[in-house]
């Protein structure tokens, strides 16, 4: 497995950025190719400082995940991240791998 995890931090209105996330941007998410599994977090922080929301997308291979990077699907996606007011947005990729 490998995934895309997205860190959402201080957003201006948080219940206006909630809804015109679910509304917006989960359906644009759900079109990715490829994309198996799509998971949100509001997490909490325990001694620290939490981003205030935590998307996660699943790719079964490393191929699946750099065919949706590189399609106008992620292309719109990434279009309509970039217009929500928040203090900071960071993206990362990597192989998951099972320890248990």
């Amino acid at each position: 497995m490998h995934r895309i995890t997205i860190e959402y931090a201080g957003p201006a209105d948080p219940a206006a950025f909630d809804a015109r996330y679910r509304e917006a941007h989960v359906p644009l998410v759900l079109a990715l190719p490829g994309l198996s599994r799509f998971t949100m977090t509001h997490p909490r922080g325990l001694g620290g400082e939490a981003p205030y929301l935590v998307a996660e997308l699943w790719f079964d291979d490393a191929d699946s995940m750099k065919t949706a990077m590189r399609s106008p699907e992620m292309a719109a996606t990434a279009a309509d991240a970039e217009t929500y007011d928040v203090t900071s947005t960071t993206m990362f990729t990597g192989e998951v791998v099972d320890v248990s």
